[in-house]
């Protein structure tokens, strides 16, 4: 599924055809923008509901007519509505584009499913793979290492069955989800014996995670399933209505989304003391299955609550799309160089006024050093350290 936020189709300002007014010259803007931000910053810090009140004028703002199109000769307005007309046609045939897109993703993912439930059993030691698959998945240097491997492996792993711990192993090496797993819940996650996903009858998509008997939950499945709306967002994208999540039928004492605090009380008459606990909720994965609600009225809304619900779709998203289809690349850690590539790419580059601007502030610190004691905080640090 594409990203459930879309653009704004009627933007808040118009640009005009021309414009008679003269261009400053770059030294005047770049005055013009250093006062402006010493200005505003001054302004905005002293008057928080300034800031509020202008947030809200914005926001009612956007998507509404500038007056310019309302402003154009008859004939003219006519063109433009016609063209209006002409991209609604557009956009039925975008609809019926990702309507197909997603008829072809459920065909192919008919073909997938009996690749998931071949790993299934092999990961939960009910089968065992076919030399023939064993032979596409070597590498040369698995050729290499098999010969001396097998000579030093004395011990008997006959008993041994399956792949131990492959689904949380993969999960703590996709890094989204590795950073929402504790370890409380690692014991809990050991028990998962597979992850699967399936699409709805309407567009959507419900992830189910298996258990064996553990010492934490009686469920055998928990799901979650993603709801989008009927109807089709900006470019015929569905656009992500919310999620709802299974209840994890706790043991007692066990719950891993909960953690029980403990404070003394001291009685002011009789001097006794007693003990009071309180059950507090704490971070945990299995919090996933409780995804935050969309509010319904937006004078409500939580300044956190859309940060959190895009965290969920795309965590949704990341199981849904990297974690499902290239699991055993997810348990090797092989993934992980794909996700590596693109942050080593982006920390290729580097603000170079902030760099000049750093650069700039050591060299006058030193300056000042240099007038005050005759010698740069540098070389005083060097000569303090060999004293």
């Amino acid at each position: 599924m594409r990203d459930p936020r879309t653009p704004q189709n009627t933007p808040a300002s118009n640009a005009p055809i021309s414009s008679h007014a003269q261009a400053p010259t770059i030294s005047d803007i770049q005055e013009a923008e250093d006062l402006d931000r010493a200005a505003a910053a001054s302004i905005f810090a002293k008057n928080p509901a300034l800031v509020s009140m202008m947030q809200e004028k914005l926001g009612s703002l956007v998507g509404r007519s500038s007056g310019y199109v309302e402003s154009l000769p008859s004939p003219v307005r006519r063109r433009v509505t016609g063209l209006k007309g002409i991209q609604k046609d557009h956009a039925k045939l975008e609809a019926e584009f990702q309507e197909e897109v997603l008829q072809l993703e459920k065909k192919y993912f008919v073909k997938f499913t009996p690749l998931y439930q071949k790993r299934a059993a092999i990961v939960n030691g009910e089968a065992e793979p076919t030399e023939t698959e064993v032979e596409a998945g070597k590498t040369e240097d698995d050729e290499e290492g098999e010969e001396e491997e097998d000579k030093e492996e004395k011990t008997s792993v006959e008993d041994l069955k399956g792949i131990p711990e492959f689904w949380l192993t993969a999960m703590k090496n996709q890094i989204s989800l590795a950073e929402l797993i504790t370890d409380r819940d690692e014991e809990a996650l050991r028990s998962l014996t597979d992850i699967r996903m399936e699409y709805l009858e309407r567009p959507g998509f419900r992830l189910i995670f298996e258990f064996a008997p553990n010492d934490f939950f009686t469920n055998q499945t928990i799901t979650k399933t993603y709801y989008y709306r009927e109807e089709n967002g900006y470019g015929g994208d569905f656009i992500y209505d919310h999620a709802e999540g299974d209840k994890i039928e706790w043991k007692p004492g066990k719950d891993l989304t909960v953690r029980v605090e403990s404070k003394k009380q001291r009685n002011k008459n009789t001097k006794q003391t007693r003990i009071i606990k309180k059950t507090v909720p704490t971070e945990s994965f299995f919090n996933f299955f409780s995804p935050p609600v969309p509010p319904t009225d937006e004078d409500d809304v939580a300044s956190d609550i859309e940060e959190r619900l895009e965290l969920d779709y795309q965590l949704g998203e990341d199981i849904k799309e990297k974690l499902i289809p290239r699991a055993i690349d997810w348990f090797t850690g092989e993934a992980l160089a794909f996700e590596e590539f693109e942050d080593a790419e982006d920390a290729e580059f580097e603000d170079e006024d902030d760099e000049d601007d750093e650069d700039e502030e050591e060299a006058e610190s030193e300056e000042d050093d240099e007038e005050e004691g005759g010698k740069p905080r540098s070389q005083q640090a060097s000569e303090c350290k060999n004293q």
